[in-house]
């Protein structure tokens, strides 16, 4: 007998109506305050960029950490097309001579404290990303949900009545995504910049106050039985050689 969406079983993850199969490759390095930072902006800008974007293509975007639970901070973000193109091109990365040297000398002289990857499915109602050259300032939330069908629940809110209202707001997150592994799943991570923290001051606070929110916030509780709490936000900055910045 067929299964329904609610009866789906346990770590089956999020509704298949919720993905588009981009996938974008989350890398956090955590850093000492001494020459690592330095070192791994050299490497990233001058051997790994360059090599993916000739094997990938897709969005890119280097970050620094300006309020973090560590710091500093450096994440990367590479989009792909799915899963099979990230692996594949990991793969042939691996016979890239001049990469590999690289690689070989930044990772010899102590490259950082800790490094993490997480896979993060990207949703269908996340707008392709979007080229910048002007610098600005970017937020990372991660919201976690205590299971499967609330955090299904979740994808339906932001699916449905709350990503129009970020809009209305001034808030336009560069993607929505499920961690597909990673830390704290399950959960729904996005990325948005804002020209200023003036800029994201005034976005949250408007949103804050509006009350189509308030009632979409409450139509998810008396569905779910349960909002999702901001688990963990971030401010960063772009790096100066950020593709998108």
């Amino acid at each position: 007998m067929a299964q329904t969406n609610l009866e789906a079983g346990n770590l089956i993850g999020v509704n298949a109506q919720y993905e588009s199969g981009r996938l974008i490759v989350l890398q956090q390095f955590l850093l000492d305050n001494g020459e690592q930072i330095g070192r791994l902006h050299g490497y990233l800008k001058d051997a790994l960029l360059p090599a993916l974007a000739r094997e990938v293509g897709g969005a890119q975007i280097v970050l620094e950490a300006i309020v973090a639970a560590h710091q500093p901070q450096v994440l990367f973000l590479q989009e792909y097309e799915d899963v099979a193109q990230w692996r594949a091109a990991s793969l042939r990365l691996k016979q890239d001579a001049a990469l590999l040297a690289a690689h070989a000398a930044w990772d010899k002289a102590g490259p950082y404290l800790s490094h993490a990857t997480s896979l993060l499915a990207a949703t269908h109602y996340s707008s392709p990303i979007a080229p910048s050259e002007t610098p600005r300032i970017f937020e990372l939330r991660l919201y976690q949900a205590p299971s499967e069908w609330q955090f299904n629940g979740l994808h339906e809110r932001f699916a449905g009545p709350e990503v129009p209202i970020f809009h209305r707001c001034g808030i336009f997150p560069l993607f929505y995504a499920s961690t597909i592994a990673g830390p704290q799943m399950p959960n729904l991570t996005y990325l948005t910049p804002f020209a200023s923290l003036a800029v994201r001051e005034e976005a949250w606070a408007k949103f804050q106050a509006d009350p189509e929110w308030h009632a979409a916030r409450q139509h998810s509780i008396d569905q779910h039985g349960y909002t999702p709490r901001a688990l963990s936000v971030s401010l960063y900055k772009s790096a100066p050689y950020s593709p998108i910045r």
